[in-house]
C-alpha cells in the first residue's frame, strides 16, 4: 500500500515546541509543501524572526538565518541583492513585523524586494506573553488591557495586507487562514502564487495567515479556533488583496 500523506522532504523530525491548538505547525508544513513542489530546497534561505517562530531554523531543512527583533526584511533585503539567484523567504509573527518591524517592511515593500513574507497573525504578541499587539481586536482582554482594548486610546487593530497593498508598487499581497479544512488549501495556494512571483523576479509578495493562540486568549484550541471566525475573520477578511497585475 502507497503512502498518500507523508512529512515534506524540507521538514526535519524535530519535535514541535508550538502549544496545543497553534497553527504555526500547519504554516510550517504549507511553506514546506510549496518548497518541496516547486523543487527549490537546496536554493532557498528562510529567516526566523524574535517570536514565536524563533526556532523555525528547527523545522525546515534549508538554510536559515536569524535576525534581530522585526528587522527580518532588512536580512532578507541584503541576502537577494546579493545573491538574486536564492529564494528568500521571512517568517514573522504580528509583534515582531507589525510593531518594531513595522518600518522594515513597509519600505521593503515599497522598494519591491524580490523576496517573500509569511506574516502569522494571532493578534497578540505570543511569545512574551500575551501582550496586546497593532493587530489585537477592539475589546479583546491582554496581558497589557486587562479590561480590553481601548481603540479610543490605542488606536484601531492595523490591517498590514491593506496597508502594504496601498502601496503603488506591484507587488502580491493576500490573506488567509488555516483554522479549519475549509481554508488549507487556498493558504497553500497564496504561499505557492508568493514564491512563483518571487521565482519570476516580478515583484514582493507577501501572505498574511491569520492564526491562532489559545494559550494566551485563555481559550481552549477548538474556542480559539471558533473566536478567530466570529471575531477576527469580520475585521481581516480573507482573500487577494493586491497581485501585480492589479487584479484582485
Amino acid at each position: 500500500m502507497g503512502k498518500t500523506f507523508a512529512k515534506p522532504e524540507a521538514m526535519t523530525d524535530q519535535p514541535t515546541h508550538y502549544c496545543p491548538g497553534c497553527t504555526h505547525g500547519i504554516i510550517h508544513r504549507l511553506v514546506a509543501e510549496v518548497i518541496d513542489e516547486l523543487g527549490i530546497r537546496k536554493n532557498t534561505v528562510g529567516i526566523a524572526p524574535v517570536g514565536c517562530a524563533v526556532l523555525a531554523y528547527n523545522y525546515f531543512d534549508c538554510d536559515f538565518q536569524e535576525a534581530a527583533h522585526g528587522r527580518a526584511p532588512a536580512m532578507a533585503t541584503g541576502i537577494k541583492r546579493v545573491r538574486p539567484d536564492l529564494v528568500v523567504f521571512t517568517y514573522q509573527g504580528d509583534g515582531d513585523l507589525a510593531s518594531i518591524g513595522m518600518g522594515e517592511i513597509v519600505h521593503a515593500a515599497n522598494r519591491g524586494e524580490k523576496f517573500t513574507t509569511i506574516f502569522v497573525n494571532n493578534a497578540v504578541y505570543g511569545m512574551t506573553g500575551g501582550q496586546m499587539a497593532p493587530t489585537t481586536m477592539p475589546g479583546q482582554r491582554t496581558s497589557t488591557s486587562p479590561f480590553g482594548r481601548n481603540v479610543e486610546e490605542v488606536g484601531m487593530p492595523i490591517k498590514v495586507a491593506e496597508l502594504l497593498g496601498a502601496l503603488q508598487t506591484p507587488a502580491y499581497i493576500s490573506r488567509q487562514t488555516v483554522i479549519a479544512p475549509k481554508y488549507v488549501g487556498r493558504a497553500k495556494k497564496a504561499i505557492k502564487k508568493a514564491f512563483t512571483y518571487q521565482l519570476e523576479g516580478r515583484c514582493f509578495s507577501f501572505v498574511e495567515v491569520v492564526s491562532t493562540c489559545p494559550t494566551n486568549w485563555g481559550m481552549t484550541p477548538l474556542e480559539a479556533f471558533r473566536w478567530t471566525e466570529e471575531t477576527m475573520l469580520p475585521y481581516y477578511p480573507l482573500g487577494d488583496v493586491k497581485t501585480p497585475d492589479g487584479e484582485v
